[in-house]
């Protein structure tokens, strides 16, 4: 058992936990909306996807982030998943993102969309 993402407690009040395949998935979603420079000793962990949010919208800006994200998340996951694609989907101020990967110790192939946005 892992621990879950975001910090949570379960109904006995201890830490709560989530299965191999969610924590992959909570380790893909902390890589996506963490921007670099924001972790104190991890200075080039994350994406730097949601400086999409605020950039003017074109196909070639899209095209970019979508190797950025393929290339952090190989670069600080490559270990546990192998990323088979990426994509982004910009609309207003919200992104999407739909990951397809493969779970190294399971061999389980996964497909999980990801949204986030200006509040």
């Amino acid at each position: 058992m892992q621990v879950d993402f975001p910090y949570d407690v379960d109904a006995l009040g201890r830490t709560a936990g989530t299965t191999g395949d969610e924590h992959v998935r909570d380790l893909i979603e902390q890589v996506l909306f963490t921007t670099p420079g924001e972790r104190v000793n991890r200075p080039t962990f994350g994406s730097g996807l949601l400086e999409l949010v605020f950039a003017p919208a074109s196909d070639a800006l899209v095209a970019a982030t979508e190797m950025t994200v393929q290339a952090a998340l190989q670069e600080w996951l490559s270990d546990v998943v192998d990323i088979r694609q990426v994509d982004v989907e910009r609309q207003e101020s919200t992104i999407s993102v739909t990951v397809s990967y493969v779970i190294r110790a399971t061999q389980t192939a996964n497909v999980a969309t990801f949204s986030g946005g200006t509040p």
